[in-house]
């Protein structure tokens, strides 16, 4: 069960979705005091003062009539008197609901309530920073026309839509404002921003927004989804075989963390990574060291990059800025690479390669044929590129079942093809996978494949390759690092039946 408190508005508090009692108001202003003082040890006498402003000798009693009852109502607290006072340690949330600590009286509430007023509204602002939203920014000015910020934030907003008169007209509004009601002029930021408007020369920041689309029919990967957002802002890396969805489940991620990078969203495909980060922003033909004028001009700055099939360590080694989060893609981990939460991905579950597939092919065909359904899933190793490519081919086929599918790939294995030639897409992550591998490895991978078991050891590889135990268990390991085989344990690998199928049709290369 959670718990948790709210300070804006009354007192309140939640186990789960249900609302707690809390008692009388001098009981809730006890353990607001307590809340406002989150993880902090106060005394009877600091709790005394902050809840009575001229307090009586029996409010000692009645501060421990108070603490037994929170105790009673809220045991997951812990509450307990050490050393002459208490601690609190809770969850906090602003639910936004009206004016901070209502209904509570007394001198320490009511500056507590100035606190939380102006830290509402100070968060408030930075979101209408980040978002620069005219219609919210007109809202905010309206309520409080004689915040300086906001009204300096709507000018920007109105001059960057190309509404400079608004915007110009915003400052006389405000001179007129502070005269009349404070007798001041506007302040300095104020000022420099109607200075900049006059003259033209006000810099629009460049924000990239350069993700591609994410998937409406993306499916699954939801432990993984949870890891990969609780790791950002940082480095993430995403790692697994080709077609097994890294870029998918990469753009996902920079759709769902968008209001948490304001400040731009950044997609590159590249050799020459720092160049193109500094394209990103703005920066055309940068010479000397690009790591290091990209860490220059993203300090202070929150983006959101994602970096697609990296090849190697280096190309990505001197980009990490405070605040930003990097998601990398790479058919290999780079484990030379600091502070990277690496996330492995390969097939979807039995659950997701099924959803996934009435997602591309009409659910009705799907649910009419499961067992083949399941039969055809398993032969692709439930990976989501080879799904979405037959699901596609049946689609053009409303006459076809997934049964006569599953034929002519049975046909056509015979004669020496692992799928229907016109489904060449399904292959191009393998195909793609063979042109980077070794002879020694295509070699190895061929025999495995043709040995037609789920599970093989350094041994029986040896066996059926000709090689030495000690050379075979590298090439063996270099073969997981591409995920073409899983390792289980210590010498012991699983071929993917997607692979074995692929590989099992190709001509083996005797080697010396």
């Amino acid at each position: 069960m959670s718990l948790c408190f709210s300070l804006m508005g009354p007192v309140r508090a939640w186990r789960d979705d249900e609302e707690i009692e809390l008692g009388p108001r001098q009981q809730r202003a006890v353990l607001a005091a307590l809340l406002l003082n989150n993880g902090i040890r106060l005394s009877n006498e600091q709790l005394i003062g902050m809840v009575w402003d001229d307090p009586t000798p029996s409010a000692v009693m009645a501060l421990r009539t108070y603490m037994y009852k929170i105790r009673k109502a809220l045991p997951e607290l812990h509450l307990r008197s050490k050393d002459g006072g208490y601690t609190i340690r809770a969850e906090i949330v602003d639910d936004c609901r009206g004016e901070p600590l209502e209904g509570l009286q007394g001198s320490y509430f009511e500056a507590q309530r100035v606190r939380l007023g102006e830290r509402r509204l100070k968060a408030r602002e930075d979101w209408l920073e980040r978002e620069l939203d005219v219609l919210e920014l007109q809202k905010h000015v309206a309520a409080h026309p004689l915040r300086e910020r906001p009204r300096a934030l709507l000018m920007y907003a109105l001059f960057r839509e190309g509404r400079q008169a608004e915007a110009l007209d915003h400052f006389h509004q405000a001179r007129a404002l502070l005269n009349e009601e404070l007798g001041i002029e506007p302040g300095q930021d104020l000022r420099k921003m109607h200075a900049q408007i006059l003259k033209g020369d006000l810099h629009l920041p460049r924000r990239p927004e350069q993700l591609p689309p994410d998937l409406a029919d993306f499916t699954g990967r939801t432990t993984e989804i949870a890891r990969i957002l609780d790791a950002l802002p940082g480095t993430v890396g995403i790692t697994g075989m080709r077609g097994s969805g890294k870029t998918a489940l990469a753009t996902r991620i920079g759709h769902l963390v968008r209001h948490r990078f304001p400040d731009g969203r950044i997609f590159v495909r590249s050799h020459d990574v720092a160049n193109e980060l500094l394209r990103a922003v703005g920066v055309e033909n940068p010479s000397g060291d690009k790591a290091a004028l990209w860490r220059e001009k993203a300090r202070g700055k929150r983006f959101l990059i994602v970096i697609d099939d990296v090849q190697d360590a280096a190309s990505v080694r001197d980009l990490v800025t405070p605040g930003s989060g990097l998601v990398l893609t790479s058919v290999r981990r780079l484990n030379e690479l600091p502070g990277v939460t690496w996330v492995k991905i390969g097939g979807l579950t039995e659950w997701e390669s099924h959803e996934f597939f009435r997602k591309i092919l009409d659910p009705g065909r799907v649910d009419a044929e499961p067992e083949h359904a399941e039969v055809l899933l398993q032969r692709v190793s439930r990976l989501p590129n080879p799904i979405r490519v037959i699901g596609g081919k049946l689609s053009s086929r409303p006459h076809w079942t997934i049964e006569m599918v599953l034929e002519q790939m049975e046909r056509e294995s015979k004669l020496g093809r692992a799928v229907p030639s016109d489904c060449a897409a399904t292959l191009a992550p393998l195909i793609k996978a063979e042109q980077e591998l070794s002879e020694d490895e295509r070699h190895l991978l061929m025999c495995f494949a043709r040995r037609d078991a789920d599970v093989i050891d350094i041994h029986e590889a040896a066996e059926m390759s000709g090689g030495d135990p000690g050379a075979i268990e590298l090439v063996l390991e270099s073969l997981a690092d591409v995920h073409l085989i899983e390792p289980l344990v210590l010498g012991r690998y699983r071929l993917p039946q997607f692979v074995r199928v692929y590989f099992g049709l190709r001509t083996p290369v005797l080697t010396s």
